[in-house]
């Protein structure tokens, strides 16, 4: 009885390390909580199919967007904790729990994988402005409190968070304008209805370099090689200000540890491919592909700094 009880033990180890091994059997699904053809999807994508042809298998992408974000995060949370569903978020998954209220999951229904990539936000204003720099921009700001109006893609975005760390930061009275999206605000701006906004570097760089929008500043502690000439907010009236858009992946916590490692090891080796590192510097995006205990400590500190700006600015989402 005993050698027979032994032998279904090491039996049952034998298909267990096999079925690890074997992973993946299936495709894999990447789900975006934003909708197509936005900057986070179109990087996912790229990405996807890289890690199929490290992996050889297919990764879709399943785009389930709403509330900014919460609707694919919720889905994610619930799905099979086996690494064939991952969530492919951006910054307001370090803001969302600070805003909404009874969220279905929390920070701790996620496995984080690896952070994908960062990109600064743009200070912009219209090509014709009287605000030619940022000290003009704080002065007007300080000689007309309540005056001064910066828009956003909505009171939930990293955009306006941008901003009101902006505001914040320098104890600055303006006025939010929040729209439904990044691309009426950033019209908004050029016309001369609203002063400024921190528009995204991918969607604002173009315009910048046309001529039809002017930069002030970059929100990154460093230069954005598409920018060169614009100089930071910190290097210039608020030494220590960051503020990104980041993308990353992360997993139904409790995934099996091999299969996390095997899918870490896959973006890691994706993202040093040359192509992808071109597509993501053409959008203003700086590959990372760190590990998941450095990802887990970057969202920690992300979520303790939108929650405070959150908290001081009595931010609620529209």
């Amino acid at each position: 009885m005993k050698k027979i009880l032994n032998s279904l033990v090491v039996a049952c180890a034998v298909i267990a390390g096999a079925a690890h091994a074997a992973f993946p059997e299936r495709t894999i699904t990447i789900v975006v909580p934003y909708a197509p053809g936005g900057a986070a999807d179109a990087l996912a994508r790229q990405l996807g199919v890289r890690m199929g042809a490290k992996l050889g298998t297919s990764v879709i992408i399943d785009n389930r967007p709403g509330a900014s974000g919460t609707i694919g995060q919720a889905f994610v949370a619930r799905a099979p904790a086996d690494g064939y569903t991952m969530l492919y978020d951006a910054t307001p998954f370090s803001i969302n729990p600070s805003l909404y209220a009874n969220l279905s999951f929390t920070g701790k229904s996620f496995q984080p994988l690896s952070l994908v990539s960062l990109s600064p936000n743009v200070l912009i204003v219209r090509k014709e402005s009287p605000i030619k720099d940022q000290k003009d921009l704080v002065a007007k700001a300080k000689a007309e409190p309540g005056k001064l109006t910066f828009a956003s893609g909505g009171s939930g975005t990293v955009q306006r968070l941008a901003a009101e760390l902006y505001r914040q930061g320098l104890n600055l009275d303006m006025l939010h304008v929040p729209y439904k999206s990044g691309g009426p605000a950033i019209s908004d701006v050029m016309g001369g209805q609203v002063d400024f906004m921190f528009g995204t570097l991918a969607a604002s760089n173009p315009l910048v370099s046309s001529g039809k929008l002017r930069a002030l500043a970059i929100s990154s502690p460093k230069r954005s090689p598409l920018l060169p000439d614009v100089p930071t907010v910190a290097e210039s009236v608020l030494p220590g200000y960051e503020a990104y858009e980041w993308n990353g992946l992360l997993l139904p916590a409790g995934t099996p540890d091999a299969v996390v490692q095997q899918l870490h090891k896959a973006v890691a080796e994706s993202l040093q491919d040359e192509e992808l590192k071109k597509r993501f510097a053409d959008m203003g995006a700086q590959p990372v592909g760190n590990t998941p205990a450095e990802f887990a400590d970057f969202l920690q500190k992300e979520s303790a700094k939108w929650s405070a700006v959150i908290r001081k600015g009595n931010i609620k989402v529209d």
